[in-house]
């Protein structure tokens, strides 16, 4: 019986791919299986999580044997042994390049829809390694929000689609409450690529607001987003949810910049003081 479905199963399949000739959209190679996602497996497996030492604070990769923290013992990177974050800490599935950074740039740019709940799994997976430093009680999920007028533009925003999909998955249970509401835009902001220290600090300043405090007052939160590059959006975005009063601030993102060692030490300065504007208002 199992060599007849598989035959059933193969023939089906190779009528698709003749009725419906279509290719990989990230390498090309052609599509076999019936999927709503235009993305062969061998694509999607290449997606791994990020492993070996990475920051405690912010999830970058340590590329010091000598970071340390003294409070706990957990490692730190230099910048955030200078500079405490707004935020508690970051966890991100894996790293913005390769192909996990086209199928990002597939949901945003090109609108294919079916991406966010693979994006979603992964965006789980940060969660999860969040989750035993969360506090008793409900968690507030809040998605980095678009302004409105790119929010018409794109139809969604990618990150609130992501995190849909993650939270069907219950990374934590019943304890992840969304609301996409809580957090504006307010300002609409250029991309954050390629501008200088004092440009990506001008583009954010101010682009936030929290529309209600009582809503995160005295609360946990997550933030989620699709990616976590400076870390100046999540920064400016922490900062002003504690201001208004959260009692935490937990950020998790899909992937995350990391940095080899001669640019990790070029950008940290600049990444630093976009984080000391964050902290100190």
């Amino acid at each position: 019986m199992s060599s007849l479905v598989s035959s059933v199963s193969g023939a089906a399949e190779s009528l698709f791919a003749t009725l419906f000739p279509s290719d990989c959209r990230l390498c090309g190679a052609p599509l076999v299986n019936i999927s709503r996602l235009p993305v062969c497996e061998e694509c999607l497996s290449a997606m791994r999580p990020i492993t070996g030492g990475v920051c405690s604070v912010c999830g970058e990769r340590l590329i010091s044997r000598y970071a340390f923290s003294g409070e706990q013992g957990e490692p730190r990177c230099g910048l955030c042994r200078r500079l405490e974050p707004s935020f508690a800490k970051a966890a991100a599935y894996g790293s913005y390049s390769g192909g996990l950074r086209e199928l990002i740039h597939l949901l945003k740019y090109e609108q294919v829809r079916p991406a966010a709940n693979v994006l979603g799994r992964m965006l789980a997976e940060a969660i999860a390694a969040l989750e035993p430093s969360f506090a008793e009680g409900k968690v507030l999920v809040l998605p980095v929000p678009l302004h409105r007028s790119k929010l018409r533009q794109r139809g969604f925003n990618q990150s609130e689609l992501i995190a849909r999909a993650a939270l069907k998955l219950k990374p934590a249970g019943d304890r992840l409450a969304l609301n996409a509401t809580v957090l504006e835009r307010c300002r609409e902001t250029q991309s954050q690529t390629g501008l200088t220290r004092h440009q990506r600090r001008e583009n954010i300043r101010g682009a936030f607001a929290v529309a209600n405090p009582d809503d995160v007052a005295g609360r946990e939160i997550l933030l989620v987003d699709d990616v976590f590059t400076t870390g100046t959006t999540v920064s400016e975005c922490a900062r002003l949810l504690r201001r208004a009063g959260a009692a935490k601030v937990w950020v998790a993102t899909v992937a995350r910049t990391l940095k080899a060692d001669a640019a990790h030490a070029e950008l940290e300065p600049e990444i630093e003081a976009g984080m000391r504007m964050a902290a100190h208002g």
